[in-house]
């Protein structure tokens, strides 16, 4: 590892710091930091620095259980809007946000790039797991119902879930001790997009162009809650 390389990673940990931001893991090339959110409770962003460049990625939501014509074109059209960030998603249809930039602009532009992340991830969370696991959710929510449980979880959604149109009310009950679990945050078992060709011009610079890290444990995993009863599954961030 290069000093520069150093010099980048070690601005990167000064700027969390300074803005009292989690680093959840450092390696040779790359620093993953947790930004916290509202929607989705925490977006972890892997940041990596190769020859010419430094991607950032973040997970944002796994595959969808359900209509995955509708929420893939929802993130085509969110990508045809101008930013910096854009939605990218790897052979399982895990979702992830992704950003390049020349490595020596990074810490210049590395607050913006981090705060479009995070807008990006928060304000896009919930309507996706709408297209993508409102069946999962109706039953969650008429499983704690029927047994008395909270719903606090899934408050946000309380319009759409308690109405007419939510099926499973009164099919659930006391006995029903297993809840349907939405596990729209946590990311399947394969790599990101990176591992499957997104880094590909640094593999000219001579650079491996691998996934940023492992993110199973930093790029999607929900934040603890206070009470055992939000542990339960649920469409977590």
């Amino acid at each position: 590892m290069s000093t520069d390389t150093e010099a980048i990673l070690a601005g990167v940990r000064t700027w969390a710091e300074n803005n009292d931001v989690p680093v959840d893991s450092i390696e040779d090339e790359e620093i993953v930091v947790t930004l916290p959110g509202e929607k989705k409770l925490k977006t972890n962003v892997a940041i990596s620095v190769f020859a010419r460049t430094a991607h950032l990625q973040a997970f944002v939501i796994r595959h969808p259980d359900e209509n995955s014509a509708e929420f893939n074109r929802w993130l085509l059209q969110k990508n045809l809007k101008p930013g910096p960030v854009s939605f990218a998603i790897d052979s399982l249809g895990d979702v992830y946000l992704r950003a390049s930039v020349p490595r020596e602009h990074l810490l210049d532009e590395l607050d913006g790039l981090l705060g479009a992340m995070l807008s990006t991830a928060d304000s896009s969370f919930n309507e996706l797991l709408l297209i993508g696991f409102l069946t999962g959710m109706k039953k969650e929510w008429a499983w704690r119902v029927g047994r008395g449980e909270s719903t606090r979880n899934l408050a946000a959604f309380e319009k759409v879930l308690s109405g007419d149109d939510n099926e499973f009310l009164g099919t659930f009950g006391e006995a029903d001790s297993e809840p349907p679990a939405v596990e729209a945050d946590q990311e399947s078992d394969g790599a990101g997009p990176a591992s499957e060709g997104a880094g590909k011009a640094d593999e000219a610079d001579g650079q491996a162009s691998e996934a940023p890290g492992s993110v199973d444990e930093a790029a999607g995993q929900d934040a603890s809650r206070d009470s055992a009863d939000d542990q339960r599954p649920g469409p977590r961030s």
